[in-house]
Order: structure tokens, then C-alpha cells, then sequence
């Protein structure tokens, strides 16, 4: 049985949703779920097949999954390892946010990170306008009205695409 490790990056839960979602559509293997967040060290050498999934905020991945990733490159160029980005940009489907090819977001990644996983997911978030603070509320606000989003902050969006991330899932329980 193979054992796969599922690492999120996760402001407000989504990403860890859409990790717990792909994990029970990989069911029958074992796995471990974990806050990379939280990781003091990790041995890569147990686990067959890597998943790591990041959110945007305001337009930038968490400086500690850079951190992660510089720490532990070698272990996930030779881990069999993929890579998920969570933003709401990527609820743009019809032009194309939703890829890797159309995600800025990704583009910068790539960029950026000395890691270059096989397979890379791109999904759109959650909107949680009730959740927010005053201050990311009125951010987020006006982020969404330049990009002709919700600006309604007593609404609650969630704009994943379940399908797109069971499709994502095969995927990577495939490879």
C-alpha cells in the first residue's frame, strides 16, 4: 500500500479543504495530512508520493513555503510530488486562471521556486467576507472590485470547482 503525504499552506481553510477533498478521493492509500506551518522535520523517505497545496493573499504564496521548499528540495525532486495553487483569481475559468499556463500566480512561482513539481493544479478559492478582519475585509473589497468580484462583505462564496479537483486527484493518483 502506498502512503502519501499531503502538505497545505491554508489562510482561511481552503486549501486544507481542497487537500481533505483529494485525500479521500485517494482513499485507499494511507496518508498523513499536515499543516506545513507546523513541520519541524520531515522524512520524506517514508512516504511514495508528495502533495503540497498553497494559498494566495494579496497576490503572494506564504514566505514559509518558499522556506519549506529551499529546506527540503532534495527531497521533493526525488519524491514522486505535485503542487496545487488555491486563489480567487483562478475563478476565472473561462480566461483560462484556472491552469497553470494562465495563472500568474504560478508563473511566479515557478519562478521563484527552485522546485519544479510534475504535476501543478490551479484552483479557485473561497471568499469569506464575515470571517475577515476590518482591514483584510476592506482589502479583499476592493482587490475584488478591480477584478470585477463580490464586493458584498456580508456574503460567503466558495467558487472551487469540486469537479476540476476529482479530475486534479486522478491525476495524481496516477502518477
Amino acid at each position: 500500500m502506498l502512503k502519501i503525504l499531503y502538505l497545505y499552506s491554508s489562510r482561511e481553510g481552503q486549501t486544507k479543504k481542497i487537500i481533505n477533498t483529494i485525500a479521500e478521493q485517494v482513499s485507499e492509500h494511507e496518508y498523513e495530512i499536515i499543516d506545513l506551518h507546523k513541520v519541524e522535520t520531515l522524512d520524506f523517505s517514508i512516504y511514495d508520493k508528495v502533495l503540497i497545496g498553497a494559498s494566495i493573499r494579496y497576490g503572494h504564496l506564504n514566505k514559509k513555503l518558499y522556506q519549506f521548499i529551499e529546506r527540503y528540495q532534495s527531497q521533493l525532486e526525488e519524491a514522486n510530488s505535485a503542487f496545487f495553487c488555491v486563489n480567487l483569481t483562478a475563478r476565472k475559468e473561462a480566461e483560462g486562471k484556472d491552469t497553470p499556463e494562465g495563472s500568474i500566480y504560478i508563473k511566479t512561482f515557478l519562478k521563484k521556486s527552485p522546485w519544479q513539481p510534475e504535476l501543478i493544479g490551479v484552483f479557485a478559492g473561497a471568499l469569506y467576507y464575515p470571517r475577515y478582519g476590518w482591514f483584510d475585509k476592506m482589502m479583499i473589497r476592493l482587490i475584488m472590485t478591480l477584478t470585477k468580484g463580490e464586493t458584498d462583505t456580508t456574503k460567503e462564496i466558495e467558487y472551487t470547482n469540486w469537479d476540476k479537483v476529482k479530475l486534479f486527484a486522478n491525476r495524481f493518483k496516477e502518477m
